[in-house]
């Protein structure tokens, strides 16, 4: 069958993902804004249009702890959530990870509470960030189906073996319809082979798997995660553009810029504020305003290299976080500035907090944003702290 053409849900779009990779494994707990995920794929696999197990369990740490027993039998895995079920998972990402499981996740970004709320920032994903998961944000729901099935390729390569999270905000793509281009089947399993993985757990050959080691051990496992990290780096852009040559989409690798290069302002960010930016972009570029936008869509590995090249030829770099990390500053601010810190001509940056808790930013507000940051780069200094962009007056 040809590729077709399906109108849906980032969520069902997602599950959709889950099928054409042919998942063999999923468990799952529902949640806020996440359940249409798990809850297309129970459809697909009732309807016998999946051939996969489907687990229910009790909790999201069983979820991660049925997926861990799963992919160590050799089969590949899925499963999807949502803020405080992610946080619930929290002991067994590590586990994942430090057992070089390859399982893939959809992440439906959701604000953490209190105060109680269901509507989107990354804080959920991003407060993960160190448990070894590879981590990738979508900014449409192309994007979402496309990731996935790259996600498979990527973490089942020998060279990194590695668990990923798949993130779309809630909402904002999880409950919106959007046109998503289907390959066929045949050319996604010549994309992606069945998964062979290089140690399966067998009770005919028992063998130990995460038993207690020593301090003269322990380091250098974890080195090699960090190791295969370094490989994943390299990686995500090759694979990225073999899909795009086979299937017509590519996003840039670890990074998607747009009109990047004589832009005098650079405004960065992450998931749908990238598509924001853009439109603000070409705004800016009618008013005779040399501005672009880039949107990272990789956050771990974090793509220093990436970064670094992106700044040479800017004179001023404004990130857009939709997430805190308290008491300093967004973390993908954090990271920029990290990542720029050893160079010569370092561009002027500055950090702004937006959309927390699912609060709308528009274009209009990311132009105020480039207003700003164009009189401060005129000045040559920022106001040097973190601003807060559509902030109501609080006492």
């Amino acid at each position: 069958m040809p590729s077709k053409v399906i109108i849906d849900t980032g969520n069902h779009i997602a599950g959709y993902a889950c099928k054409y990779a042919k998942a063999e494994v999923v468990a799952a707990y529902p949640i806020t804004p996440q359940s249409p995920v798990v809850e297309q794929v129970a459809e697909l696999i009732e309807k016998k249009e999946m051939d996969a197990e489907y687990i229910a369990v009790e909790s999201e740490h069983s979820a991660m702890a049925a997926l861990v027993g799963a992919s160590l039998g050799g089969v590949r895995t899925f499963t999807a959530t949502s803020a405080h079920g992610l946080a619930l998972m929290h002991e067994m990402l590590h586990w994942a990870s430090g057992a070089r499981l390859p399982i893939v996740m959809a992440v439906v970004n959701r604000a953490m509470g209190p105060p109680w709320t269901i509507w989107s920032d990354l804080t959920d994903s991003l407060s993960q960030r160190d448990t070894g998961w590879i981590q990738i944000y979508c900014a449409s729901n192309q994007e979402i189906f496309d990731t996935i099935i790259q996600a498979y390729k990527l973490c089942e390569d020998k060279r990194v073996l590695l668990p990923a999270m798949v993130c779309f905000e809630g909402f904002i793509l999880s409950h919106t319809s959007m046109p998503v281009k289907i390959p066929d089947q045949k050319e996604i399993d010549n994309f992606l082979p069945p998964y062979k993985p290089e140690v399966i757990v067998d009770v005919d050959k028992p063998f130990t798997q995460g038993a207690i080691v020593s301090p003269d051990y322990y380091m250098e496992f974890r080195y090699l995660i960090q190791q295969a990290m370094d490989n994943a780096k390299t990686l995500i852009p090759q694979i990225d553009k073999e899909y795009g040559k086979r299937f017509g989409f590519q996003y840039g690798g670890h990074i998607e810029p747009y009109k990047c290069e004589d832009a005098d302002l650079i405004l960065l960010s992450m998931g749908t504020i990238g598509s924001e930016a853009k439109i603000a972009t070409d705004h800016l570029r009618k008013q005779g305003l040399k501005a672009g936008s880039a949107r990272l869509r990789v956050f771990r590995p974090f793509p220093v290299e990436e970064i670094r090249k992106l700044a040479e030829n800017a004179k001023m770099i404004s990130v857009i976080d939709r997430q805190i990390s308290f008491g300093i500053e967004g973390a993908l601010f954090s990271e920029v500035k990290a990542s720029l810190y050893e160079g010569r001509d370092k561009p002027l940056t500055a950090g702004f907090i937006a959309g927390l808790g699912g609060r709308d930013v528009t274009f209009h507000d990311i132009e105020k944003i480039a207003e700003k940051s164009l009189k401060w780069l005129k000045t040559g200094k920022t106001s040097g702290k973190t601003e807060w962009i559509g902030l109501k007056e609080v006492t």
